[in-house]
């Protein structure tokens, strides 16, 4: 009896674990993917706090040294005078500060924009991500569904086989009884006649050894009998117990009759 369909849940044979071995194949890709998703985005934060902080220290310093520009603007008047003679080294101490405020700002607007960049290029990288969770976990809830549905067929495939083999386990049990039963009953047709002929006392003490030789056949056919109804019934228990390898057929001993 057939018990191992594959159609419709296999084309062929080791298309399930054909398709379990390419889930983990999945599985390490996803989990190669977000590691490296980690390590960028743990790298990325630390570049963006450095850029944070730097550009902090530079507002900080474009402020001083706009405080100052003003605090020298202020001081140039009051002491106009006082500081002609310096005028040249101030003017060249103002343009010194202009061009470095010049600078500041032109380091913050850099650092802005690649602030802004390493903004975009995470974005990209989390939907990236996103987008491959949400495919690898779609995958797995297809993956998923199709185990249950070959297990609930498995399952309904075990009871078939179960079925099957007690089936055949009850037909050869019968087939080996039905063999004795006949033996038995020839060698009782044997016995009576031989029992018939020895009513006279001429031929009772010839015929005494052979009727002792059918007695004792009948006596084995029918110990065989159930010996063989007894094993085969251990056998149909251990099949519905869920025990495998049961289908097999005990020996057939020959009994030679007198």
């Amino acid at each position: 009896t057939n018990t191992l369909p594959f159609h419709p849940f296999e084309v062929q044979q080791g298309d399930i674990l054909r398709v379990e071995k390419e889930h983990q194949v999945l599985q390490e890709q996803l989990k190669e993917a977000e590691e490296k998703y980690e390590q960028l985005q743990s790298r990325n934060l630390e570049e963006v706090g450095a850029l944070k902080q730097l550009l902090k220290k530079n507002t900080e310093e474009t402020q001083v040294s706009k405080n100052e520009l003003v605090w020298l603007n202020q001081d140039l008047d009051v002491q106009r005078k006082k500081w002609q003679q310096k005028k040249k080294e101030n003017q060249e101490t103002l343009k010194a500060l202009r061009n470095t405020a010049k600078k500041h700002s032109d380091t913050n607007d850099r650092y802005s924009k690649t602030i802004d960049e390493k903004e975009k290029q995470y974005n990209v990288y989390l939907n990236k991500y996103l987008d491959t969770s949400n495919k690898f976990a779609n995958d797995k809830l297809k993956l998923e569904e199709l185990i249950r549905k070959s297990q609930d067929d498995c399952q309904e495939c075990v009871k078939r086989a179960v079925k099957a083999e007690i089936s055949v386990l009850k037909n050869w049990k019968e087939t080996e009884v039905c063999k004795l039963n006949g033996m038995a009953a020839n060698a009782e047709v044997n016995l009576k006649v031989l029992k018939s002929f020895s009513s006279s006392a001429s031929a009772a003490p010839k015929l005494k050894s052979q009727i002792d030789s059918w007695e004792t056949f009948i006596s084995n056919v029918k110990k065989r009998q159930e010996k063989v109804e007894a094993e085969y019934e251990e056998k149909i228990q251990m099949v519905r117990n869920g025990a495998g390898n049961c289908l097999t057929k005990m020996e057939t001993l020959d009994l030679a009759s007198p």
